[in-house]
C-alpha cells in the first residue's frame, strides 16, 4: 500500500509544491503525493516552476488548492511548512512541521537554497516511509 503524504503551507504555491513535485521524483510508485494550501493563491510560483525544471521536474501543470480541495482519504504524513497558526490541522499517522521559510520573494540564488533544503528533507522523510 502506498504511503500518502501532503504537504502544506499557506499559498501553495512555493514550498508545498517544491515538496509535492520532489516526493513524487524520489519516491515514486511507493507514495501518493499531495499538496495544498491554507489560504491558496489560485497559481504556482514560476519561480518555484523553474527551480523544479532545474532538476528535472515538471510542476508546471499543478494548480495551487486548498486542503477542502483534496481527496478525503486517510493521511500518513501531514508535512506542514512553516505557517504556523495559519496551517489547518488535518489528522494523520504523523505529523511534521518543517521551519522552511517562505522563498517567495527572495533572489533566486536563495531561492535555490531553500528549494535544496526542501528537497533534502523530502529525502530523509522517504527514508522513513515504508
Amino acid at each position: 500500500m502506498k504511503a500518502r503524504i501532503l504537504f502544506v503551507c499557506v499559498e501553495n504555491s512555493c514550498r508545498s509544491q517544491m515538496a509535492e513535485g520532489f516526493a513524487r521524483e524520489f519516491g515514486g510508485a511507493r507514495v501518493e503525493v499531495y499538496s495544498a494550501g491554507s489560504r491558496p493563491s489560485g497559481k504556482v510560483n514560476p519561480t518555484a516552476v523553474a527551480v523544479l525544471r532545474e532538476h528535472g521536474i515538471d510542476i508546471s501543470k499543478n494548480a495551487s488548492k486548498a486542503v477542502s480541495d483534496l481527496p478525503a482519504t486517510g493521511w500518513d504524513y501531514v508535512v506542514t511548512m512553516g505557517c504556523g497558526d495559519a496551517c489547518p490541522f488535518v489528522p494523520a499517522k504523523a505529523r511534521l512541521d518543517w521551519k522552511i521559510p517562505d522563498p517567495k520573494n527572495l533572489p533566486l540564488a536563495e531561492f535555490r537554497k531553500v528549494a535544496d533544503l526542501v528537497a533534502s528533507e523530502v529525502r530523509r522523510l522517504l527514508e522513513d516511509v515504508k
